[in-house]
């Protein structure tokens, strides 16, 4: 068992958008639709994402082509 383990990555809705190459309201668009990666909604209202949950939502979304 590792001594040290790392905080979980948490990537901030900008930088989802910037990875994603997508708007905030498609974002959020996709969000309401139920088609989003997985969101943590904080006290503050604020969203996040964790880097796991967005590469599992890009695997699934992979093209078999």
């Amino acid at each position: 068992m590792p001594s040290h383990i790392g905080p979980r990555r948490m990537l901030t809705l900008p930088e989802v958008c910037a990875e994603l190459h997508v708007s905030r309201s498609t974002f959020y668009d996709w969000r309401q639709k139920g088609r989003a990666p997985r969101c943590i909604k904080l006290p503050n209202g604020d969203l996040r994402v964790r880097r796991s949950d967005l590469d599992n939502w890009l695997d699934d979304h992979e093209d078999a082509a």
